[in-house]
């Protein structure tokens, strides 16, 4: 299904959203400083986000979390998560290649990724979460309309160009109470990145909101409010391990522990 956008749009959202798409489209990034102080509000940003979405005129596949870590709502100002749409083609299997092409300032965070088995409320405690999804190894790769995006670009501008959703890739699912007991479980899980071989960060879940059921949880609620609740089958990449690693050419590899599993994805092409 796509995402519908139930309420009206001022003149100066539509325009924005119109050119965060023909940039979409093209691959030709914006400046941001061309749009400073024209959304200064979460619901504006988010309206903008919905025609956004809409525009691209293809299946919402799931949602993105960003800013689940105090470092990373310290860098944009913010005192909370906020989402992203991922359109279904967006959120590929392992392994993958990326073309160069088809990204802009492309970056690499390692998450985990969730998938709805059934329905998700507000009211399931995060031990029905658990019981009522699938669980992924996942690296989600942040790509922005704007030019020199990270990390100046304004909270309301993130939000609006969709939580700057690039692309996830993704590993085996298995049933999340299959591979953890209990709650606690998700936020003990490391992992490492390499590029070309070459170890270059490590992570922990524990940085996502202190479990990485909390940002699932946030993200049903989210959507609740909005009257656009998440879908049964919709992914959830659930926020970044680690502070985001710039995407270049060449063998990208993450591994998890406590049998998550590994994405293997590689970037190529001018």
């Amino acid at each position: 299904m796509t995402q519908t956008t139930t309420t009206t749009l001022s003149t100066s959202e539509t325009e924005l959203a119109d050119k965060l798409f023909q940039a979409y489209q093209s691959h030709e990034p914006l400046e941001k400083s061309d749009f400073d102080g024209l959304v200064t509000t979460e619901e504006s940003a988010y309206r903008v986000q919905s025609h956004f979405t809409e525009l691209k005129q293809e299946e919402v596949g799931g949602y993105k979390v960003s800013l689940t870590s105090q470092e990373t709502q310290d860098m944009f100002d913010s005192d909370c998560p906020l989402y992203g749409t991922e359109v279904k083609s967006h959120l590929v299997q392992s392994p993958a290649t990326l073309h160069r092409g088809e990204l802009m300032e492309p970056l690499a965070e390692v998450e985990m990724m969730f998938t709805a088995k059934e329905q998700l409320t507000s009211k399931d405690s995060l031990a029905d979460l658990m019981h009522k999804t699938k669980v992924a190894p996942a690296v989600e790769v942040p790509d922005a309309r704007f030019s020199d995006w990270f990390p100046s670009l304004s909270k309301y501008l993130v939000m609006s160009d969709a939580a700057v959703s690039g692309y996830v890739v993704y590993g085996p699912e298995v049933d999340t109470d299959l591979l953890f007991e209990k709650v606690d479980d998700l936020a003990h899980v490391k992992c490492e990145l390499f590029h070309d071989g070459k170890k270059l960060k490590e992570g922990a879940s524990s940085e996502v909101l202190g479990n990485p059921l909390k940002s699932l949880h946030w993200l049903v609620e989210k959507l609740e409010e909005q009257d656009n609740p998440l879908q049964v089958g919709q992914k959830v990449s659930s926020g970044t391990f680690l502070i985001p690693e710039s995407l270049t050419n060449g063998n990208w590899k993450v591994t998890f522990d406590q049998g998550l599993g590994a994405v293997f994805f590689q970037v190529t092409g001018d």
